[in-house]
């Protein structure tokens, strides 16, 4: 894979960052956090052209404004709703690449994937009840943004069953991995602080990222190679 020390940069630097946030030093946040995804979106940038690149690229772009706005979210609630519009935006993206990858299958395993959307909207209901009482008037975005996010898994489950091995299982568990994230995120604001929060965020955050980039590329390289 072209470009690899692009990737293995990213992966320094999200250790470096993430035992800077295990260890209480969260101030360092305005200086690491904003390379993170800059990083990993030179090594799409500079990878050979393939179909999907300017979306992968766009999702990547809404994913680092989101952090970026997020980093103010204590100077009041817009920064917060912003965030969320941002990163709201970055998983429609997602939604649109998701449907345009190439499939190797013409039809999905229909009961599995009818059993992984049963578990996915139950998720969606569980989540949003839950939350619910201590949204405030934040009920309906993030409302919204869960439904969204909820797709966003739905169709890459829906690629897992039909995309070539390995990019599919390396897509999806970015996927699910960025469901976890958002939801430590959303408890920890919401309902009650949770010990080492932005630890946790971010260590599924940056690895889902990861893993959705990199199995991206793999579902594009022999395409790109022939």
């Amino acid at each position: 894979m072209r470009n690899s020390y692009f990737y293995k940069i990213y992966l320094a630097f999200s250790i470096l960052y993430l035992i800077i946030l295990v260890s209480g030093y969260e101030r360092f946040d305005l200086f690491l956090k904003p390379i993170l995804i800059p990083i990993i979106g030179f090594g799409v940038y500079f990878f050979r052209k393939f179909p999907t690149k300017n979306t992968l690229l766009s999702a990547l772009v809404f994913s680092w404004i989101g952090d970026v706005i997020l980093l103010f979210t204590d100077l009041g609630e817009i920064y917060f709703i912003l965030g969320l519009v941002s990163f709201l935006t970055a998983h429609i993206i997602y939604c649109i690449l998701f449907n345009q990858l190439n499939k190797i299958r013409k039809k999905q395993n229909r009961s599995v994937f009818i059993f992984g959307s049963i578990l996915i909207a139950l998720y969606l209901i569980g989540m949003v009840s839950f939350l619910m009482p201590f949204l405030g008037d934040l009920k309906i975005p993030v409302t919204i943004y869960a439904s969204i996010i909820s797709i966003m898994l739905l169709f890459a489950f829906n690629g897992f069953l039909v995309w070539e091995k390995p990019g599919n299982l390396l897509v999806f568990s970015g996927a699910f991995l960025f469901i976890i994230s958002d939801s430590i995120l959303a408890i920890n604001k919401f309902y009650a602080p949770i010990p080492k929060s932005s630890f946790f965020i971010m260590l599924t955050y940056l690895l889902a990222q990861y893993l959705i980039v990199i199995g991206i590329l793999k579902l594009n390289r022999k395409k790109v190679e022939e």
